[in-house]
């Protein structure tokens, strides 16, 4: 029932032209350079260490490698990151 209830959303989106982050739930991530990424519709920071970063989210965790990582900005659904990043990508 709950994936009917998801693509009634879905279709709801692309007919009204809402924005798919704010009704689906889903991570909004920009990225700044090499150095700042903001993720919106977090769930959480599930690791934080020297050369990684994993943070929550409704869809699956993402995944920052790099190093030399700052907090510049944490909310109930937003964070911001700062510092030299390798890679972000979705992990299983």
């Amino acid at each position: 029932m709950e994936s009917k209830i998801n693509r009634g959303k879905e279709v709801l989106v692309e007919k009204l032209d809402l924005p798919k982050d704010v009704i689906l739930d889903v991570p909004k991530i920009i990225v700044i350079g090499r150095n700042e990424v903001t993720i919106e519709n977090h769930k959480g920071i599930m690791l934080f260490e020297r050369e990684k970063i994993k943070i929550n989210t409704n869809m699956s965790p993402i995944e920052i490698k790099g190093r030399e990582f700052e907090i510049l900005y944490i909310a109930a659904s937003t964070i911001t990151i700062k510092g030299y990043f390798d890679s972000i990508e979705y992990v299983g």
